[in-house]
């Protein structure tokens, strides 16, 4: 089942430059990075108000945050909802027509495991389902 908005993520072409706006310009905490190799994504972390911004950039200039960069510049990338049950939200938005960017969920940031859906699936919005380590052991 859903239980949250996990993240809203921000493709940027300059993770640096983009740190430095949201944690000093706007005051946001900066409290990690990590690479994400299975995206391809170098990703830093400002939490704010029971969610967080995810800052994300292409690693290597490759991948789907390239891809995006490069077609649309920086912006809003996805939102991403926790689950409790990634194989049971996917089997049940399959059932009413969603459709994935791969065939099931695969590691993600903080240990997480995840999948993506297409953005015709959602009204143009991708979307990500993410569950937490705790949640699958």
């Amino acid at each position: 089942m859903i239980t949250r908005l996990d993240h809203i993520a921000v493709a940027v072409p300059d993770l640096q430059r983009a740190i430095a706006r949201f944690s000093e310009d706007l005051g946001l905490a900066l409290t990690g990075r990590e690479d994400v190799p299975t995206e391809s994504t170098s990703t830093a972390f400002l939490p704010i108000a029971g969610t967080r911004i995810e800052l994300v950039h292409p690693m290597g200039g490759e991948g789907p945050i390239a891809k995006f960069l490069e077609k649309r510049g920086g912006g809003l990338h996805h939102l991403c909802f926790s689950t409790d049950d990634i194989e049971g939200d996917v089997a049940k938005l399959k059932a009413k027509g969603w459709q994935f960017l791969s065939e099931s969920p695969k590691p993600g940031a903080h240990g997480c495991r995840v999948i993506f859906a297409h953005p015709r699936s959602c009204e143009g919005v991708l979307v990500e389902l993410s569950q937490p380590p705790a949640a699958h052991e």
